[in-house]
């Protein structure tokens, strides 16, 4: 049963990447609910990124399995306030594109650090994709429910890497797929 559920689980996450493109998400959402919750689905470096948190946030287990799921989401909506609002962020592109390769990495290598700094690390990585977010608001429809619905989004993802890890029995799984998000991240930033 187990192993029939990870299959689910994977073939999930493969409709998920399925439904984002390979470029960075762009302005032209839809506003209100539907648009918050298609958003983070729309570009590969902000699914890979919002899975790898969850994945190496069961990597390190609890309390980080709770926790980073957690600083992401509440930290990207106080970026979405910054970017709505039109405060500048410097390097926000970079910065998303970073939060691919390095979160990749840290999967891959089985990175190990305190609870403070990987809630830090992650929060940082949440201010540039939240910036972005909020920078890309739609103007037409309500704010507040296109950023409960990204924020939804990202929950869902992040979701999706906690059941990944969760489920995966080797630690080669996800280290395999922690390798395989930092080189598409690699990749994202050549073609940047």
């Amino acid at each position: 049963m187990p192993h029939r559920f990870a299959k689910l689980v994977s073939l999930a996450a493969i409709a998920v990447l399925g439904l984002s493109s390979g470029a960075f998400a762009h302005p032209g959402h839809e506003g209100g609910l539907t648009g918050g919750l298609a958003h983070p689905f729309t570009g590969l470096d902000h699914v890979l990124a919002m899975v790898a948190v969850g994945l190496w946030a069961s990597q390190l287990g609890r309390p980080a399995m709770w926790l980073l799921p957690a600083v992401f989401p509440v930290v990207m909506a106080g970026g979405a306030l910054l970017g709505a609002n039109g405060v500048a962020l410097p390097f926000v592109e970079l910065g998303i594109v970073a939060s691919v390769v390095v979160l990749g990495a840290a999967v891959a290598f089985g990175l190990r650090v305190s609870l403070t700094l990987s809630a830090a690390l992650v929060g940082v990585f949440a201010l540039f994709h939240g910036h972005a977010h909020g920078a890309e608001l739609p103007a037409a429809g309500s704010a507040l429910l296109y950023g409960t619905g990204f924020v939804a989004a990202t929950l869902v993802l992040h979701a999706v890497g906690v059941g990944i890890g969760a489920l995966a029995q080797r630690t080669f799984v996800l280290r395999t797929a922690g390798g395989a998000i930092a080189a598409t991240g690699l990749l994202l930033l050549v073609t940047q």
